[in-house]
């Protein structure tokens, strides 16, 4: 028994060739990860857009793109942690259901500046543009670089009607009459002016929905507590008359 030569499908055969052993791990790993991913695209959680988010406007969508093409990923996350302190500092955490009409997804991986996942209308238009000119007028301790050349670019003629038809194809809900009117929407734009709409925007949305909950239930829980006091108070005769009093 001691002799046994071991079988090819067995631990000994992966421990003693190599290929095989990668070979393996490959597909164990593989199949894991898909019985993890594969799920998440049939959940409203991470398929449906969350209230308040909305596609972007034609604006903000060049302003994404110039984001993206400055390399503002790089050093800015979108991604507020299910921490107690990011919490406190950027606001509620995210979810996946905000970024369903991201494509791609701009939640980074690194935080040489801060989280600008509830940046939106946290500073006014000037100081963005300001910031984008020169960042150590506002901040003086940044190390972001200025981007000048953005206030005298002109976004005119672009393809937006092109880009908003790419995503439409990917889900994003984008009308036949959304895609007419965006050459108009951006004209005489300037790049500095998309990248600001844009940064406005982020998180904006998402806010005001919760706020507009939180506001609700309140009302809701002032209501019930208000007709307590009145079901007490019509409960009282009916109480006396039973007990004879």
């Amino acid at each position: 028994m001691a002799n046994k030569k071991p079988g090819f499908f067995s631990h000994q055969t992966l421990e003693k060739n190599i290929g095989w052993m990668i070979i393996a791990s490959i597909l164990v790993v593989s199949f894991a990860g898909l019985v993890q991913i594969v799920p998440l695209f049939f959940q409203h959680s991470t398929t449906q857009p969350v209230a308040g988010v909305e596609p972007y406007s034609p604006l903000r969508l060049m302003g994404r793109d110039v984001y993206i093409r400055e390399g503002c990923v790089g050093c800015h996350s979108q991604q507020v942690r299910v921490l107690a302190a990011e919490v406190q500092r950027y606001g509620s955490y995210s979810t996946a259901a905000e970024s369903v009409f991201d494509h791609p997804f701009l939640w980074g991986s690194k935080r040489t500046g801060p989280d600008l996942a509830r940046v939106g209308e946290r500073y006014s238009d000037d100081w963005h543009r300001i910031h984008l000119r020169d960042p150590r007028k506002v901040v003086p301790e940044s190390n972001m670089p200025a981007y000048p050349w953005l206030e005298r670019t002109v976004i005119t003629g672009q393809n937006v009607a092109e880009r908003m038809r790419a995503l439409r194809a990917l889900g994003v809900p984008y009308t036949d009459a959304d895609i007419e009117a965006a050459p108009k929407a951006i004209e005489g734009k300037t790049e500095e002016d998309a990248l600001v709409a844009y940064l406005q925007a982020l998180g904006v949305g998402v806010r005001k929905a919760q706020a507009k909950l939180a506001e609700d239930a309140k009302k809701a829980e002032d209501a019930k507590k208000a007709a307590q006091p009145t079901a007490q108070s019509a409960a009282q005769p009916a109480a006396q008359a039973a007990t004879g009093g």
